[in-house]
């Protein structure tokens, strides 16, 4: 039965949506209190360079991309998303705190792995979650206000960083160890809090037509269309690095760390705020043109990052850069609701963002490369890997126009 348009508003989503959303809130404040902070935390404090730094974020992610697709399976075949979820979520709560101790880059790199085997774990069976409890004429609107809860965390908690900063070291150019400790034992509390949500609060919305068959970790019975977006998705990934390398340049251009954390903060408050609309504007016009449209924006974004001289250019353009986020994150996973069967959710899930993840290994290595390299090849310096990002949006969009009907 469709909904009216009474259950239409978002005071009538589902209580899985609120939990879900509640949860990934508190987990990015714990999370942005301190994973902004690494990139400086490595390259001020411990003095890595942008090629480990770049090496780093890909493990982490490629890690977690290698258990999203079993973990989405897994959770098909259980007809169970919740469990798995908390599990993930538990797991990333426990790994955070030993970044407190870390005086080397092997430091960094073992918690974000374990952090992001806890991301990997979770993600796709909290996807399903929240597609099996919403109405499609619904879907892009649930998956957006869960993007809304998800950045305005971010927003919270760099505002939380900020706050750290400017009380231990306002002005300074360069992070110190004690700031950065600070930070990640005042991010605990709500890493724990988001699990105690989630494990109390949710309830598994079992699949009508649950999977029997044992774990298929393939791509046989899905759509086509479902196949052509991951080839489109991992042609765009590959030119979109680690959002690491902007907070770099932000500090190339001569942006201090509070100002930076300031940036950051800017570009959550943007993407919070458009997430939700840009996400319910998806259920009347469509997900393809808000994804093509969001790509067009990350685009010009990156070539605006690319000539920029200035700290208050690279502000502005991350600030605009909210508006790619908001409008493809909620929206690309309401699309693959809509084009597989409920029963293979979980697998597809696990399929886009594990798809995601293993290229952002060589997305993020092609980054740092091209950005320690380029001033000996190009004389570009830091602006080749965002021209190299704007490039490969601009031909990833083209063939998802003309492919993904």
């Amino acid at each position: 039965m469709s909904p009216t348009p009474k259950d239409n508003r978002i005071g009538r989503l589902p209580r899985n949506i609120w939990v879900v959303t509640a949860t990934s809130f508190l987990t990015d404040i714990s999370s942005e209190m301190i994973f902004n902070l690494i990139p400086l935390f490595l390259a001020n404090v411990l003095g890595v360079g942008t090629v480990i730094i770049g090496l780093i974020d890909g493990i982490a992610e490629t890690t977690a991309s290698l258990l999203k697709f079993y973990a989405g399976a897994l959770s098909d075949q259980l007809g169970q998303r919740k469990w798995l979820a908390v599990g993930g979520y538990a797991l990333s709560a426990i790994a955070k705190p030993f970044l407190y101790f870390a005086d080397a880059w092997g430091w960094v790199l073992s918690v974000r792995f374990a952090d992001r085997i806890g991301k990997g774990v979770r993600t796709a069976p909290r996807d399903a979650l929240v597609a099996d409890s919403i109405d499609a004429t619904q879907r892009g609107l649930a998956f957006g206000i869960h993007r809304a809860g998800d950045t305005a965390g971010a927003f919270v908690g760099l505002g939380l960083a900020a706050l750290i900063v400017w009380l231990t070291q306002s002005g300074a150019a360069q992070l110190t160890r004690r700031t950065f400790q600070i930070a990640v034992l005042a991010s605990i509390v709500p890493a724990v809090l988001a699990v105690l949500v989630l494990a109390l609060g949710a309830a598994d919305v079992r699949p009508a037509n649950k999977q029997e068959a044992p774990i298929f970790l393939g791509l046989r019975g899905m759509d086509t269309r479902f196949k052509l977006f991951l080839f489109v998705m991992v042609l765009f990934t590959l030119g979109n690095s680690s959002d690491s390398f902007v907070v770099l340049l932000g500090q190339t251009r001569g942006l201090s760390i509070l100002q930076i954390m300031l940036m950051v903060m800017t570009f959550n408050l943007v993407y919070a705020i458009l997430a939700g609309p840009l996400g319910s504007l998806s259920d009347r016009v469509g997900r393809r043109r808000l994804i093509i449209g969001g790509w067009i924006a990350y685009g010009l974004v990156y070539l605006g990052l690319a000539f920029s001289r200035l700290g208050w250019h690279v502000w502005v353009l991350y600030g605009l850069y909210g508006i790619y986020y908001a409008a493809t994150e909620g929206v690309a996973r309401a699309l693959v609701a809509d084009i597989v069967p409920p029963e293979r959710r979980g697998t597809a899930y696990g399929f886009l963002n594990a798809a995601i993840g293993l290229t952002v290994l060589p997305a993020s290595v092609i980054a740092g490369l091209l950005w320690q390299g380029a001033g000996t090849w190009t004389g570009f310096g830091p602006s080749a890997p965002f021209l190299f990002g704007a490039a490969m949006s601009l031909m990833a969009g083209i063939l998802f126009w003309r492919l993904v009907k």
